[in-house]
C-alpha cells in the first residue's frame, strides 16, 4: 500500500513537536488526523497546513473523548495505519521525589501514560483488521533509567512507564506488523522546551515521522534519537 493511502493520527497536534509531525506527515499524502485539546485551537493551527489534514477535538486523559475519536476513525476512515502519543505535561518542574505532589504526579500519569495508552488501546484492532501498524511513543532522555538523576518526579515516572508501554506492547505485538518504538525528540524550541532549547521544532519531529513511516522489517521495541537507538 501507498502512503497515500495511509491513515495517521497526532495527539497533542494543535502545538509544538505535534504540529510539525502532522506537518511532515501530511506531506507525504498520509490523510493525518490532528487530535487537539481544544478544536478550535486545533482548526486554527491546521489553517497553513498543506495536505490532507482532519481536524478532531482529543483529550487523551478522558475516556469519553478518545472513544468518541475512535468511532469517528472508525467510521471516517475504517482504519488507522500510524499513532503518534504525542500529547503530554509537565506539570513539576522544580519538584523532588522526597516530597512531591502526589497529585501532580497523578496527573502527569493519566495524561503521559494512560492517555497513550488509552489510545493504543483503540488504535491497535484497527492496526490488527490490515496487519500494518506504526505506534510511536514520544518520550525524553529523562525517563531513561540508564542515568535517572532527580527533580521533575511525575513527567521522569509517567515517560519512563511509557517506555515499558512501548517494550510490552512491541512484544505482544510482534510479527503482527505493528511496529511500537519510542522516540526522544531532544530539548526542542517549543512552549514546553523553551526558547533556550537548541533544536528547531522541524529537527525534532523528524525522529518520529521517522519511526511513523519504517518499512516493515524495521525495528520494533526500541528507544530511538535521531535514528539511533539509545539506552533505556
Amino acid at each position: 500500500m501507498t502512503e497515500n493511502a495511509r491513515v495517521a493520527l497526532v495527539s497533542g497536534g494543535n502545538r509544538g513537536i505535534g504540529l510539525e509531525i502532522v506537518r511532515q506527515l501530511a506531506e507525504r499524502d498520509i490523510t493525518t488526523i490532528l487530535g487537539s485539546r481544544d478544536e478550535g485551537s486545533g482548526r486554527k493551527a491546521a489553517r497553513d497546513l498543506s495536505g490532507n489534514v482532519v481536524v478532531n477535538q482529543l483529550d487523551v486523559s478522558d475516556e469519553e473523548s478518545v472513544g468518541r475519536l475512535a468511532s469517528f476513525v472508525e467510521g471516517e476512515f475504517g482504519r488507522l495505519d500510524v499513532l503518534v502519543n504525542n500529547a503530554a505535561i509537565s506539570n513539576d518542574d522544580g519538584q523532588r521525589g522526597v516530597d512531591a505532589d502526589l497529585a501532580r504526579v497523578r496527573e502527569a500519569l493519566e495524561t503521559n501514560l494512560l492517555g497513550a495508552w488509552r489510545l493504543c488501546e483503540v488504535a491497535i484492532p484497527l492496526m490488527q483488521r490490515h496487519r500494518y501498524g506504526r505506534i510511536v511513543n514520544i518520550s525524553t532522555g529523562m525517563a531513561a533509567l540508564e542515568d535517572m538523576g532527580g527533580g521533575s518526579p511525575g513527567y521522569r515516572v509517567s515517560k519512563t512507564g511509557l517506555n515499558a508501554l512501548t517494550r510490552i506492547l512491541a512484544s505482544e505485538l510482534r510479527g503482527s506488523g505493528i511496529l511500537v518504538n519510542s522516540v526522544e525528540p531532544g530539548w526542542v524550541q517549543t512552549d514546553m522546551g523553551g526558547s533556550r532549547a537548541p533544536r528547531p521544532v522541524e529537527e525534532g519531529a523528524e525522529g518520529a515521522v521517522w519511526a511513523a513511516t519504517l518499512p516493515n522489517n524495521g525495528p520494533t521495541g526500541g528507544f530511538f534519537r535521531d535514528r539511533r537507538q539509545i539506552p533505556w
